[in-house]
């Protein structure tokens, strides 16, 4: 490898692309109208976005091995479940 080679890092691109989500997030919730359950689905994804590439590139789960991402798949499908089994609760008229 030559000394003079460029490396590149990720860093800064998903920092931008981070800061993008959170202000999406913001404007989701005080700009645009919409139902409480719009509201909750909107945020939960655009948070569960910025956990995945936090994850991804901060925390360098991108390069493991797939033992890993088993692992880390079995609790969300526990999570799918859950959320699941309770959204018949959570959209019932109080």
């Amino acid at each position: 490898m030559s000394e003079n080679a460029q490396v590149s890092h990720p860093y800064y691109r998903i920092f931008g692309i981070l800061t993008v989500l959170t202000i999406a997030e913001i404007l989701w919730v005080f700009v645009v109208p919409h139902s409480r359950m719009m509201l909750a689905m909107g945020l939960g994804l655009l948070a569960a976005a910025k956990a995945a590439l936090v994850g991804l590139y901060y925390m360098h789960l991108k390069y493991e091995g797939k033992l890993l991402w088993l692992v880390a798949l079995f609790p969300l499908t526990l999570v799918i479940v859950m959320i699941a089994g309770f959204l018949p609760d959570a959209i019932a008229p109080y």
